[in-house]
């Protein structure tokens, strides 16, 4: 139990700070400009579920792709973490990333929005498949495993509800709450990226100077 929480705890943060649907919902308000309300539901409903179940593909699959193309679980862990630093960082510059945000991309699947680019790649973008497979990597138990995934469910759950009022809580948030809410999320998540990060780059390199010596 003692593990369990602080694992859920980071899984949480990290994943509901990488789906960002406070951040999200004025770019999904800007897309269904002038459609009606149970439009807005449907497309919300199928987003969040295409999100996660294209992240429990990788969840469960990520190990495959390690042995299939012959990756290491460190270098997916620095790689993820670099990943995750950049739309940290630009989260705390208060702008969205080039990943979420681009006009041609919006143009192109505007029949289908809740697939692409608004499932994905704007509620399960790169950031959180590299955090889904490292996580996936360090639940050492079946319980943990379990626990990654509840969590995944219920950070989707909540984007649902959230984006489902959005209309209202951009309107009580304002400009500036959203953009202060970015900030404070993109420096929890610039934190974690840098944990993913060192705890892939200590192992090789500790390799390094083993084979050195």
């Amino acid at each position: 139990m003692e593990t369990l929480l602080p694992f859920a705890l980071l899984c949480f943060t990290s994943f509901f700070t990488l789906t960002n649907p406070l951040g999200t919902m004025p770019v999904f308000l800007t897309m269904t400009h002038g459609l009606s309300e149970k439009e807005r539901k449907n497309i919300i409903a199928r987003a969040t579920l295409v999100a996660f179940i294209t992240l429990m593909v990788f969840v469960f699959t990520g190990q495959f792709l390690f042995k299939f193309f012959g990756l290491s679980a460190n270098g997916f862990r620095i790689a993820g973490g670099v990943i995750i630093f950049k739309i940290g960082y630009d989260m705390l510059q208060a702008r969205y990333t080039s990943i979420k945000l681009k006009d041609e991309e919006i143009k192109t699947y505007a029949d289908d929005i809740s697939v692409s680019p608004l499932g994905i790649p704007i509620l399960c973008g790169p950031g959180a498949i590299a955090n889904a497979i490292v996580l996936m990597q360090d639940a050492n138990s079946f319980e943990m495993k379990g626990v990654l995934v509840v969590v995944i469910a219920v950070v989707y759950l909540i984007s649902f509800f959230v984006l489902r009022a959005s209309t209202r809580l951009v309107k009580i948030i304002g400009e500036t709450g959203n953009n202060v809410m970015m900030r404070l999320m993109g420096l929890i998540l610039m934190v974690i990226a840098v944990e993913c990060f060192v705890s892939g780059a200590k192992p090789i390199l500790i390799a390094i100077l083993k084979q050195s010596l």
